[in-house]
């Protein structure tokens, strides 16, 4: 189990940095016209205007949404194709919790807000994308630390 943990915590990790390389590129609109990067706005929901303090919390959810994708689905990870299509199923269900709930609720936002504002469609169909990637870089990781990992002796 360990083990299955640890996989998926360092391919959560990995993949944390692709996803957090498309939201420093990625915009997002503000109340006053202008856009910010979306790691800027990671880094509100901790109350802080720092892109440092938000790469270092996205990066460390990552590691833990990764440890328990491990864990969750560790014994369910037989292939790459059964990776990535786990790992796209954890991706939609983290868009949905933390991008479409959580985050704009830390924000002082309603739930589900990005969907209903056009201004913001964009950046959910963009975060969607985001949750997708981040999946399958997690699920496919996993399986091969886990692969990497049974063939390794034993010391």
């Amino acid at each position: 189990m360990q083990s299955r943990v640890a996989a998926g915590a360092v391919s959560g990790l990995i993949a944390g940095v692709v996803f957090g390389m498309m939201m420093q590129m990625m915009k997002a609109p503000t109340p006053d016209g202008m856009e910010v990067p979306m790691m800027a706005m990671v880094a509100k929901v901790v109350r802080s205007d720092s892109m440092v303090v938000g790469w270092l919390f996205h990066l460390v959810n990552s590691l833990l949404i990764g440890g328990a994708f491990g864990l969750l689905f560790g014994s369910k990870l037989h292939s790459l194709g059964s990776g990535a299509a786990w790992g796209a199923l954890y991706g939609v269900f983290w868009w949905v919790l933390g991008g479409l709930i959580l985050m704009p609720v830390l924000l002082g936002m309603p739930a589900f807000s990005a969907l209903r504002d056009p201004m913001m469609r964009p950046v959910a169909m963009g975060s969607l994308v985001g949750h997708l990637i981040f999946g399958v870089i997690l699920g496919v990781g996993a399986v091969l630390l886990l692969r990497r990992g049974a063939t390794q002796p034993v010391s």
